[in-house]
Parts: structure tokens; sequence; C-alpha cells
């Protein structure tokens, strides 16, 4: 039975203000259960308040200690005092900094707050030693504090924005201006190696879709920040030739590509332009960028290429699909994936699987090497065949990479064990394919064998005796000219395919090999099918079994018809040449007797009276070089001497035949009694008339021996060189053009007066050209040579021919008169 309700009861009263607002009964089960739910409620509330209030606090703490460079302590000293100095609670103020960070706006309340910040350091300073360098300190570190603010006000952006156009956004206006840069652009990488454009701000939208796809393997300086991992800072675009975006607005500004990865793999680059040159920065400018880098890393990450209408999404295998593609792959392949430390950066592959024709070098079976680390199994791929550096930058860039003739090397029981083979590496979504093929020493011989036969044009065959049946490869029905279908031909055929007249020597080889059995070889030309002839070279040897009975005989088929028409040409050529150099030998032959004839070695000295004459010929060392070189000693009716030299134009037998004709016509002409020039004059005519044009240079001189004097005149000639005493002087120079040149021409005269002892000397330029030295250099020499005089006048001739230094091989022709 219940008891009444008393009017003044307390606990009644107290009962009634916590009840339901249902009127729920609170002293019964169901009111006590529900008003510890709320209480509990309640608590639980308040407790998660309170926790999130120390995380924002702690997190107002950590903007503080970036900013001021202080330890936690202080940080959340300086925290408490500010709050204070605000007239606000430490949490309203930690949201106050929070925020403010974030947004990065240099606001009213950021303005008081960083001179708050300043002012208290700078008191505690003062505090500490009088004040003077702690400002200073004070007003570097605001600059510091800015750029962290910048940074975390970029990152909150960032991590705001909705696509990487938002994020190039934030980061231009809100992280790179105050670094005086005017634009920012946002690569994402494919998987090929390509560069995307997913974002920009500061160039102009017609130049965005320019760019707005770069191919693989074109060079750029968002290219470059991809392959160079540590990025790339160019003070200006002017000296590097590269093109890039925006580069006709700023042609001399400077640009900073910086990749944008995370845990080893590069998502794409960070590209930062600025209007003028870029001086070199300060580490906290260089660290800022690369967070900035890592904030659009995170953005990239996710990032989904667009795909045009009705295009289907481009789907990228992951590892499970990658593996079944290795499995169908007819080399040996691996299935990468990364492997990062507890920092989360790249330090290894793990080998997630191989696939079934996998061959390791060290002969190790496939359930060692799958799941081991990739350095774990072959540590030596980060030696000297950088396999393992190249794999991280596969896959970093997603740039594929093929090499040939790289040394795989394993390590089992401490004992390198070796490979060659060929290697490509491709990235494919987050996994790597390491494909490479290891060359077989077999197969490589039989392929360099292959090589040889088809370079050598040789073909194979066995032939086996018992059974009959017959081997050719390839080469050599492509010799025959049959289908690889076609059934071979036996040797017992082979004449009946060869032409008719070689059956013979197809005869002969037969019987060598077939009953003989000794190894034999024969040349025949083989009538193909197709009408065209061959030259073959066939070689075989015998097979004998343990019986000695003859098993089967095996052999190559050569086709030699090249050699054999090389071997015609060369026999033709031969027989021309032997030939020609007949007809050239009789030709000199003939020369050399026509120079004879009218000069032979040895001539009859002159007899006159106190006069000695001697005269020398030299001819060429080669034959074929006798030229036209000529000269006369003769006593005249009129009782003169006529001494003269000449050189004809050219060599061979048509240079001699016009020597003799001037020699001859010269000598003809000075029985007429008229002087040197004159006689020049003559010859002139001669040579430029009578002779078939030809041109030759000449002196010619007249002795009188009763008055010891010398007329003479040339034409075109070096003078002759008169020996007088210990000294030599050339005979001063007069003048007179080459005979031939023109149809008439005058010859200046001079006269020289010899006397006792004197020696005279003409001669042709055989004897002191040279082809490195001017005629004048020539010339002096020969007047030193011809000091001092031998005695005899023969002596003299001969030393200045012993001691000639001409090089040019031509003819020399030397006169010489010696007055007693």
């Amino acid at each position: 039975m219940s008891t009444p309700e008393q009017p003044g009861d307390p606990a009644r009263a107290v009962r009634r203000d916590v009840s339901d607002p249902v009127g729920m009964d609170p002293l019964s089960p169901v009111g006590r259960l529900a008003a510890t739910v709320d209480r509990l409620s309640r608590e639980v509330r308040a407790a998660q308040a309170e926790a999130e209030g120390r995380a924002l606090i702690e997190l107002a703490k950590g903007v503080l200690v970036a900013r001021l460079g202080c330890g936690p302590a202080e940080a959340a000293r300086q925290l408490a005092e500010l709050a204070e100095q605000s007239q606000a609670t430490p949490l309203e103020f930690a949201v106050d900094v929070i925020n403010q960070a974030a947004r990065d706006r240099v606001s009213e309340v950021t303005e008081a707050f960083l001179a708050a910040t300043a002012a208290v350091r700078t008191a505690g300073a003062r505090d500490t030693d009088g004040g003077g360098p702690a400002g200073a300190g004070a007003a570097a570190e605001t600059v510091a504090e800015s750029a962290a603010v910048r940074l975390r006000a970029a990152e909150s952006g960032a991590l705001a924005a909705d696509d990487t156009q938002a994020v190039a956004d934030a980061l231009l206006e809100q992280a790179l201006r105050p670094l005086g840069a005017v634009a920012v652009a946002i690569w994402a990488a494919g998987y090929d190696g390509s560069l995307t454009l997913v974002g920009s701000a500061g160039f102009p939208p017609a130049e965005a879709a320019r760019w707005r796809y770069v191919p693989p393997d074109v060079a750029t300086v968002a290219r470059c920040g991809l392959t160079e991992r540590s990025g790339q800072w160019f003070a200006s675009l002017a000296g590097t030739g590269l093109p890039s975006v925006g580069r006709h607005q700023y042609p001399d500004g400077g640009r900073v590509a910086v990749p944008a990865g995370t845990g080893g793999r590069i998502h794409g680059v960070l590209e930062i332009a600025w209007p003028a040159p870029l001086p070199p920065q300060p580490p906290q400018v260089v660290r800022q960028v690369e967070a900035l880098a890592e904030l659009c890393a995170h953005t990239l990450e996710s990032y989904t290429p667009p795909r045009g209408p009705g295009q289907e999404p481009r789907v990228i295998p992951d590892a499970v699909e990658l593996m079944d593609l290795a499995d169908g792959l007819h080399d040996p392949a691996l299935v990468l994936v990364p492997h990062l430390d507890a920092s989360g950066h790249l330090a290894d592959f793990r080998i997630q699987h191989v696939n079934k024709r996998f061959m390791d070098p060290a002969g190790r079976p496939r359930a060692v090497v799958g799941g081991a680390l990739l350095l774990e199994a072959y540590p030596m791929a980060a030696g000297d065949s950088e396999l393992f550096q190249n794999v991280e930058r596969v896959y970093a860039t997603g740039e594929p990479f093929r090499a040939r003739h790289l040394n795989l090397t394993a390590l089992v029981d401490q004992v390198p064990l070796s490979a060659v083979a060929d290697i490509s590496v491709s990235r494919h979504g987050n996994a790597v394919l390491l494909i490479w093929r290891i060359e077989d020493e077999t197969a490589r011989l039989a392929s360099l064998l292959q090589h040889a036969q088809r370079l050598g044009r040789i073909g194979g065959f066995e032939e086996n005796l018992l059974t009959g049946e017959i081997t050719w490869n390839g080469q050599l029905f492509d010799l025959y000219g049959r289908p690889h279908t076609s059934t071979p031909v036996p040797l017992e055929e082979l004449a009946a395919h060869a032409h008719p007249d070689d059956a013979v020597a197809i005869g002969r080889f037969l019987r060598t090999l077939l009953h003989h059995r000794r190894p034999a070889s024969a040349a025949f030309r083989l009538r193909r099918p197709d009408g065209v002839t061959r030259h073959v070279r066939v070689v075989a040897e015998p097979v004998l079994d343990t019986d000695d009975r003859l098993l089967l005989v095996r052999g190559a088929c050569q086709d030699i018809s090249a050699q054999h028409w090389t071997e015609v040409a060369l026999a033709a050529t031969r027989d021309q040449l032997a030939h020609t150099e007949q007809q050239a030998v009789e030709r000199a032959r003939l020369t050399l007797q026509l120079q004879h004839a009218i000069m032979p070695p040895a001539q009859t000295p002159l007899q006159v009276p106190d006069l000695q004459v001697a005269v020398r010929y030299r001819p060429a060392e080669t034959e074929q070089l006798v030229g036209g070189d000529w000269y006369d000693a003769v006593m005249l009716p009129s009782g003169l001497v006529l001494l003269c030299v000449g050189d004809v134009a050219g060599h061979g037998i048509e240079a001699a035949t016009s020597m003799v004709v001037l020699r001859n016509a010269l000598r003809g002409l000075a029985v007429t009694g008229a002087g040197p020039g004159q006689l020049l004059s003559w010859l002139n005519i001669v040579a430029h008339h009578l002779t078939g044009g030809v041109t030759a240079t000449a002196v010619c001189g007249l002795y009188d021996p009763a008055r010891r004097s010398l007329r003479w005149a040339r034409a075109g000639h070096l003078p002759p060189v008169l020996v007088r005493g210990p000294g030599a002087e050339p005979l001063p120079m007069v003048r007179g053009m080459l005979l031939g040149a023109v149809a008439e021409a005058a010859y200046e005269e001079a006269e020289a007066q010899l006397a006792a002892g004197d020696t005279l000397l003409m001669y042709t330029d055989g004897l002191i050209e040279r082809r490195d030295r001017p005629v004048e250099e020539a010339l002096a020499q020969l007047l030193s040579t011809v000091r001092p005089t031998p005695t005899t006048l023969d002596q003299h001739l001969d030393r200045l021919l012993t001691y000639s230094r001409s090089d040019t091989d031509d003819d020399t022709c030397l006169v010489g008169i010696r007055v007693g």
C-alpha cells in the first residue's frame, strides 16, 4: 500500500525537480536509468569539450613554437601571458591564433599578436642582458615567423581547395607572391613520363591551354624538375634554352622546378616563375618551396585525368592484375612494390611476384626470391649496374628504362654469381614491372652462327646414307632457289642441277667423298629453277660408324658468285694494267733513247785554246718524268763558241721531241752569225709556230776566245753564275720572256768580260729547285755551294750535282766553261 503524499515532504519536492518532462516517475527503475544516462552523457560531452580544448591549445602552442623558435614550455608561458593581455581565455586565444595562421591575413589582430610577441621577447631579453641584441634577434625571428605563417596559411588553403586549380591559386596568393613570384604551375606526371598542366595561376589562360600536355622525353623546365630529384633552380631562363609555360612573358625571369612526391614516388612537379633573374635564395625559402611541393604531392596523389565525352576512364592495373600480365610474358619478370621505412621514405622494393619463366642468375627457385626485398635478393643491384637506381627512377618519374647487356649479380653463400641480361623496367600504377632476358650462351652462339652463315651466304646440309634422310638449313634452300617446303636434293643428283661443263669436277668430288671416304671440295655452276646461275663451292666430309661404315655426309655450300666475278674483274684489270705498264715502259725507253741520241751521257769535250768546256746531264730518277731539259756546246764556223741550256715545259715523249726541235733549230740558226738576242727571237717563232705551241725557257751565250768576252741573252731562264776567286755571283739580269708564249718577242743582250781562272756555269732549274723554298733561296744555296772552286772543271760540275739539294726529281743540265 502506498504512503500518502505529504505536502511538506522535501524529498518529494526534490524528486519532482529531477523528473523527466513527460512526467516519468523518477523513483521508478526506468526513471533512475534515464537520469543516469543523462548524467553520463553530460560528463562525456564535457570531457570531449575539454579534450578538444586541450588539443586546440596544444596546436596553438605548436604555432608559437614554429614562430618564436622556443620550446614547448616557453610556448605555453607565452600563450598564457598573451591570452591574459588580450583579456581572453587561453582556449579562445588559441582558437584565434590557429585561425590567424590558417588565413595568413595581415589583419589588426595578427599585427597585434606579432607586435606583442616581439615586445614580450624583447622585454625578456632586456631583463636578461640589457636589451640591444635581443631586439634585433626578435626582429629577425619575426621575418622567419611570417614565412612560417604564410606556409601554414598556404597549407590550410591547399587542404581546403576543391581541385588543383584552386591549390595553385592558394599557393600563389598566400605563399609565393610575398617571395616575389608572379606565376605558378602544377604538373601531374603520367605513367608514361608525360606531364599534364593540372593547375596554374599567373599565366594567361591561352598560354596555359597551349601547355596543357607535354609528351614524354620533351626537355622542358618541368622535365628537369622531374628527372632531378633535388629540384632545379634557374637564375634566368635566358641561358638555359629550355621551353616552358610563359617563357615569352618572362624571358629573363627566374624559374624553380621542384618534384612533388611522397614515399619515393614523384606525382608531379611544382614550377614557380619570377619576373626577373632570381638571386640565390636563403635556406628558409628553399625549405618553404619544398614544403609547398609536398603539399602539391598530396593533392596530385588523388588526381584523376579528365576524360572526353564517351571516353572510358583509364584503368591503371594494380599489383594483382600486373601479376597476371607477368605470367603471360615469355621472359622472366618480377613485380615490385615499394617498401617504405618508418619515416615514410622509399627504402627498397618488395618482390611481390615472380612469373613462371623466371630464371635466377644464381639458380635459386622462385619461392626463395619471391617475397624478398630487391636489395636482399640482389645486393649488387645498387653497385656497378645501378639496377636499383634505375628502378627507383622509373617508380619516381614513370619514365620507362631499357638497357642491353646489364650485369645481374646475386650473392649465394657470399659468392657472387652473375649473368648478362637485357633489362626493361616500367611502372604500372603503384607497382613496377621488371623484365630481364638472360643471354643463354648456347642460344647466343646459335644466333651468331646463323648470322655468320647468312653473311657468308653459306648453307649447311646433312645426308644420312642409310635412311636417305636429308636435312637442309634455310640458307641452303635460298641458295638453290627452292621453297623451304620442297624436297632437298641428294648428293647423287648434284650433277643434274649443275652446268654440264662441271660434271667432271662434281664426279671427282663424289668419288673422293663416297668411295675414298675423304673430305672433298669442288666448285661448280648451280643452275636454279628460276634460270639464275650461281657459282657455288661445296665442302663435305664423311661420317663413319664404329664398324668403319659410311653413315652420313655433312657439309656446306657457299655462294661464291661475287667472289668469282670479282676474280674475273681482277684478272681483266691485271691484264689491262700489265699492258699499260708495258706501254709505259716502252714509251719511257723510246724517250730515253731519243734523249741519249741527242745528248749522249759521255760527250767528247770541245778543243778550244785557253778554254775548258764541260757538260753534265742528270736524267730524272723516275723514268715517267723524263723531261725536256737540253744543253749544247759547239764551235761555230766564225770561231765563237755557242753555249746554251734550256727546259721545255712538261714531261714525256712530247717534251723530249720538242726539246730536239728547239736544240737543232738553235744550232742551225747560230751559223748565221747572229747575236744571242736575235737567236732567241727566231727560236721563239719556232716554239710558237712549228712545235705545236710549246713553251720553254733558255739561256744562250756566244763566247769569243780571242777577246775573252761572253755575249748572252735569256728567255725566262735563270742567269748564268760567274765564279771568280773566292766569290760567286749571278750575271746581271736581262729582260726576256719565255719561248713560245707570244708570236714575236725581243730579247735583251748583255756582255760579260771574263778573266783567266774564271768559271761560268749555265744550268736548268732541276739543279736547285725545291718544293718548300722560293727560287731566290735556292739560288743563294747554289752560290754557297760553288765556293770554293775545285782543281778541275769536271770535279767542279760533279761536286755541284753531288751536293745539289733539289727535291723535284727533275732532269738537270749543267754547262761550265773555265778560262785558261
